[in-house]
């Protein structure tokens, strides 16, 4: 039997004696004789019942003193036994079974809480299927190792982080990113754990197994924030350890100068902090199992706590932002198309089938994707990439060289193509830089072709994140970048920032965020949780994008976006603000109804069974207000 199976059931049975109990009582059941013992009716109830009830109370209370810690279960143990002693009976099992009934009810609560962390582990299948030498065997999870393929068919949950070698579908990955529309997979595209293959066979190479993959960070850093502690909650558990001796010793005081062992009990009832101690945690975890659940992770309660005092926004601009991944934005001819067109093999006979480009501009692309072949820089993978989006595969060119800030240079067909910096006093290459986008020159046998001009994209919810951001009241929005002044000016305007700050490097991110903070800001940067390490660190909020994939992001960041959603951004920080306004209103409640049973307890209008039921009542108000930010 479980622990949890045992406080069913005897708290079950302690309200079935109590409930028969105080009918004796209230019907006034005349004692009765045996064996030369006078015996009453509701008395051998209502006793067992808090026997009941009360012993896992009782015990819990002495394993706390035994710690040197007074504890709630401490007082009401006491209440109880003084009950007993005045024959107040029915009080004594009213007690016990309303504290005991409460704990149940707070700790199912509070399970709920954790719904998100266990549709988590429910979701990590438990084998899988993998090739090895062209065999298919199914293994268990604990089997597999990087490097494997495994193999997912349609409606079959993905065991491994990895990336597809071959094979396409639609894949629902909202137990990591929160996303509820699938995510058009193909070759090369990395995969998660716990995602759902929707249609298609996959074959998937093995990057992170079993501990390593994105659902096992998510579930062990959920469960870490869950143990962490705000700075409300910190203060509380000081608060407790004088308040708890204090009511002891107020209610010993006042039995000594009264008398009146039954209001003095009484006090000790209705003064337990049950819905004060209760008050932040519930918030706090159903705050970041809500967050956990559409793809954010956050540290802690300390944490979120900083996250809804934030006022100034700072971020980086490439992979925030920007898609962080460069593409061709504009093909400019300058030779004529029978100079440039004699790239054999490659041009489609009627261009015009080929969308968003002519004849001339999809030869200056040939040669550029071409000469590019073999090259591992960004804008020469983003030139290739177009080149064979739209003309297919294409051959690499011969002799193939790469100078340093120059460019590149290779040999097809006899023909020498080169592509790097444009003339200096090229005034289209200017304006393009000047509109934000990097633009290179493509020549053949010496002859000027034309430009190339390319971009990283701005993220479509950026400015609508950014907007959400200054509505929930962030003063400061800044852009924080390495980039050039063009570029970052260019980006800034796109998606409504004021204040940039480009050119800077890790350490000058560093200094401006610590300028802020000195002048009273509470800081939140979002980066990519690698190269904006420093800046991140020493924000008040760190926020790593897109930590699905970068296991730094997720140890190191306060809050960390499984997905590339900007607009989680101001989420989250809504989210953590209606959590700390929620613990305000919890710590509200507690203290009032403490006021207000003491009150009435020393006025005579509250006794000790009343008193418990509104103690307990406070505590069931408390968590579900804090259930509140589950929805």
């Amino acid at each position: 039997m479980t622990r949890t199976q045992y406080l069913k059931r005897t708290t079950a049975l302690a309200g079935v004696l109590a409930a028969l109990g105080t009918v004796f009582w209230y019907a006034g059941a005349p004692w009765f004789e045996a064996a030369g013992v006078m015996l009453r009716p509701d008395a051998m109830l209502l006793l067992p019942a808090t026997v009941v009830a009360g012993a896992d109370i009782a015990r819990r209370g002495i394993v706390a003193l035994r710690r040197r810690h007074l504890g709630i279960e401490l007082l009401v143990t006491v209440a109880a036994i003084g009950a007993i002693l005045l024959g107040e009976y029915f009080e004594a099992a009213a007690v016990t079974f309303l504290f005991a009934l409460g704990g149940m009810l707070e700790n199912r609560a509070m399970r709920k809480t954790r719904d998100a962390l266990r549709d988590l582990w429910q979701s990590v299948p438990s084998t899988a299927a993998v090739l090895r030498d062209g065999v298919e065997y199914t293994v268990a999870l604990r089997e597999l190792e990087p490097g494997d393929t495994v193999v997912v068919r349609p409606g079959e949950r993905i065991p491994v982080d990895g990336r597809i070698k071959h094979g396409e579908s639609s894949v629902d990955e909202s137990t990591i990113t929160g996303e509820s529309v699938p995510a058009e997979k193909g070759s090369g595209s990395t995969v998660f754990s716990s995602t759902v293959n929707q249609n298609g066979v996959l074959y998937v190479t093995a990057e992170h197994v079993g501990s390593d993959t994105a659902v096992a960070r998510i579930i062990a850093r959920v469960e870490e924030a869950q143990d962490s502690r705000t700075s409300s909650e910190r203060v509380i558990d000081r608060f407790a350890r004088y308040y708890t001796p204090a009511i002891l010793t107020g209610s010993l005081i006042y039995y000594l100068v009264t008398g009146n062992l039954q209001i003095a009990l009484t006090l000790l009832v209705v003064a337990c902090p049950g819905a004060l101690v209760i008050a932040a945690p519930v918030a706090v975890i159903s705050a970041i199992g809500r967050a956990a659940k559409r793809g954010v992770l956050i540290r802690g309660g300390s944490e979120l706590e900083t996250a809804a005092a934030v006022d100034v926004f700072a971020t980086d601009k490439t992979g925030t932002l920007t898609a962080g991944k460069l593409g061709v934005a504009r093909l400019l001819v300058y030779a004529t198309a029978t100079t440039a067109r004699s790239v054999s093999g490659v041009i489609p006979v009627d261009a015009s089938q080929t969308p968003k480009a002519g004849e001339d501009e999809l030869s200056l692309l040939a040669w550029a994707a071409i000469a590019e072949g073999p090259s591992e820089h960004p804008i020469g993978r983003a030139i290739r990439a177009h080149g064979e989006n739209l003309l297919g595969p294409l051959p690499h060119g011969e002799q193939f060289r790469y100078e340093t800030g120059h460019g590149v240079s290779a040999v097809h067909a006899g023909r020498t193509v080169r592509v790097g910096r444009p003339p200096q006093d090229d005034p289209a290459a200017e304006e393009l830089s000047g509109d934000g986008m990097t633009a290179v020159a493509v020549s053949l046998d010496g002859t000027l072709l034309g430009l190339i001009a390319l971009a990283d994209r701005v993220r479509e919810d950026a400015p609508e994140a950014l907007a959400e951001l200054r509505n929930g009241g962030v003063e400061r929005l800044l852009l924080l970048t390495g980039d050039n002044p063009s570029v970052a000016r260019s980006v800034a305007e796109e998606v409504g920032i004021d204040e940039v700050h480009a050119g800077l490097l890790p350490e000058e991110k560093l200094a401006l965020i610590r300028e802020l903070q000195s002048s009273g800001y509470t800081v939140a940067m979002l980066g990519d949780g690698i190269n904006d390490a420093p800046a991140l660190t020493a924000a008040d909020v760190g926020i790593a994008m897109g930590a699905a994939g970068s296991d730094l992001a997720v140890e190191s960041a306060d809050l960390a976006l499984m997905s590339d959603r900007l607009r989680a951004v101001p989420e989250a920080l809504a989210g953590a603000r209606k959590a700390v306004r929620i613990i305000r209103e919890n710590l509200a409640i507690a203290t009032v109804t403490v006021v207000l049973l003491l009150s009435g307890v020393l006025l005579g209008w509250v006794h000790m069974a009343g008193g418990m039921l509104i103690h307990q009542g406070s505590i069931l108000l408390v968590i579900a207000n804090g259930l509140r930010l589950r929805r």
